[in-house]
């Protein structure tokens, strides 16, 4: 394994993982978002700061502060900056 050693994982679990790690980097991107959207979202408790910040970047938004970006385009970005390192 090139990062991690599995303890508690079942042998077809491991092998499973063996051949995720032999796709491409697309594929391996889309099986990882496939496996996330698998899990059922767990409630969490925002902090009274993150509460906050998230309140004044909305309100940046609708005072027209700030254009939003759409997710493609944050993509393509990480994926550029990414690609010359």
């Amino acid at each position: 394994m090139p990062w991690r050693k599995l303890v508690s994982v079942t042998a077809a679990a491991k092998k499973i993982l063996e051949d995720a790690l032999a796709l491409t980097d697309d594929e391996r991107l889309e099986l990882m978002a496939a496996l996330s959207d698998s899990f059922e979202p767990q409630p969490t408790e925002l902090s009274p700061e993150w509460k906050a910040e998230i309140e004044d970047r909305i309100g940046q938004l609708e005072r027209g502060e700030v254009e939003p970006v759409a997710w493609e385009q944050v993509e393509a970005t990480i994926r550029a900056t990414l690609a010359r390192h």
